[in-house]
């Protein structure tokens, strides 16, 4: 229906406005008010679904897949539990067995503590591969002659390893484990999205030179903190060419990577980490 103006020229009866794309279900005249109400109804909408949708990276097969964190997590929970139930049952019935089951047990608490403090305290990095679980051919290698290593001599060289391997010597060993597990994870924990992975040479914002906490005794307390570490499962293990390859090894890569990284630290925070240098030690032999 039309209406006529003051100067006579012909107007609708409807007010002159735009339609947004959710119209009401009901029908009935559309006015100011309901206009007002249905454009806030799409703008909430449209960032509903902004909230939802989600990068691909957490589908299946993405760096950050969901599924992925899930399953990694459950197994080494299931691998590590059960690992270490074996261990106590077989050492009570006094089998040199429980050997490779410890070994399983500490990689499991260690591959988890990896993401789990990373996830929890440096969210933006957390990764599938945060987990470790593929850290390269000789990783593997290292271990798998580990395994096989306290296998054999557990099962055919028992006197041999109860010599090498008395009681005293196996405290030291879960005393080194348990040492560098908690000072690597606790190192991580409080340098934060300070702490990465991998070594950086290029300075990120916000990257801060971290001096308290374990820092203040330990100049890469997640270094000292693995290489002990590492060394302590083959004293547990009664492993004698795994401790020597072991040892040699890893003082062989930290040695070149600390010196690598440090060369980088210079650059990113001058006097600053010289002076913490000066003040701090590594605490691995030699470096």
């Amino acid at each position: 229906m039309n209406m006529a103006n003051h100067d006579g020229t012909a107007t609708s009866s409807q007010p002159d406005i735009s339609f947004p794309i959710n119209r009401p279900v009901e029908q009935g005249d559309w006015t100011p008010e309901l206009d007002t109400r249905m454009r806030a109804q799409e703008v909430k909408s449209i960032q509903l679904k902004k909230e939802v949708a989600m990068s691909r990276a957490y589908f299946p097969g993405g760096d950050r897949s969901l599924s992925g964190i899930a399953l990694r997590a459950f197994l080494l929970g299931v691998v590590g539990t059960a690992s270490l139930m074996l261990t106590l049952a077989l050492s009570y019935y006094q089998s040199r067995l429980w050997r490779p089951f410890s070994f399983l047990a500490a990689l499991c608490v260690f591959h988890f503590l990896e993401f789990w403090t990373t996830a929890r305290y440096n969210t933006p990095i957390a990764y599938v591969s945060s987990f470790l679980l593929t850290n390269g051919d000789r990783y593997r290698q290292a271990h798998t002659f580990a395994l096989l290593e306290t296998i054999v001599t557990s099962c055919l060289f028992p006197g041999w390893q109860a010599r090498l391997n008395p009681p005293w010597v196996i405290a030291c060993g879960i005393a080194m484990i348990v040492v560098g597990q908690v000072v690597r994870s606790v190192a991580m924990i409080q340098a934060g999205t300070n702490f990465n992975h991998q070594v950086q040479s290029q300075k990120s914002e916000g990257h801060e030179l971290v001096t308290q906490g374990v820092y203040r005794y330990f100049r890469h307390p997640s270094y000292f903190g693995f290489f002990w570490w590492g060394i302590g499962t083959q004293v547990l293990l009664g492993n004698f060419v795994s401790l020597v390859g072991y040892t040699c090894v890893l003082w062989y890569f930290f040695s070149r990577r600390i010196s690598h990284e440090e060369k980088h630290l210079i650059e990113f925070f001058g006097s600053d980490y010289r002076t913490y240098k000066a003040n701090t030690r590594v605490w691995i032999p030699f470096i």
